[in-house]
């Protein structure tokens, strides 16, 4: 991409911040290009948030009905999935996805409940609660 080809339409999930592209300069070499994004971006990505909000509420469902535990409402309520909870919080995913589990969390040690609360940026008695 040229640099006079990157988008410029605007992108209300950015905040009015911009971000850097790379593209081809009139010199031919390869630099940084501000933009401010575009349309189809902005598409995305509000439906990826949609998503996300949706399977926070799902689970906050589940989690209020004892069918899944807590962590999976705040895990999409932080805007994760499995693999970045585990990657974040260090814990092998299959023991993430065993901990979804109700009767397993309520097991769970202390210093592993800090690990998890950690990660999702919460204290360790809200990640215990549904709010």
């Amino acid at each position: 991409m040229d640099a006079n080809e990157v988008p410029q339409e605007g992108n209300a999930t950015l905040g009015g911040h911009r971000k850097a592209m790379y593209a081809r300069g009139a010199d031919g070499r390869i630099g940084i290009v501000p933009s401010s994004g575009w349309e189809a971006e902005e598409i995305v990505t509000l439906q990826a948030v949609e998503d996300l909000d949706r399977l926070a509420a799902d689970a906050r469902k589940r989690a209020r009905a004892g069918s899944t535990s807590p962590l999976e409402y705040h895990m999409y309520k932080a805007r994760m999935d499995l693999t970045l909870l585990s990657q974040i919080s260090g814990i092998w995913a299959w023991r993430v996805r065993r901990h979804l589990r109700p009767d397993i969390f309520a097991r769970l040690r202390p210093a592993l409940l800090a690990r998890y609360a950690e990660a999702l940026g919460i204290s360790v008695d809200q990640l215990k609660g549904v709010d």
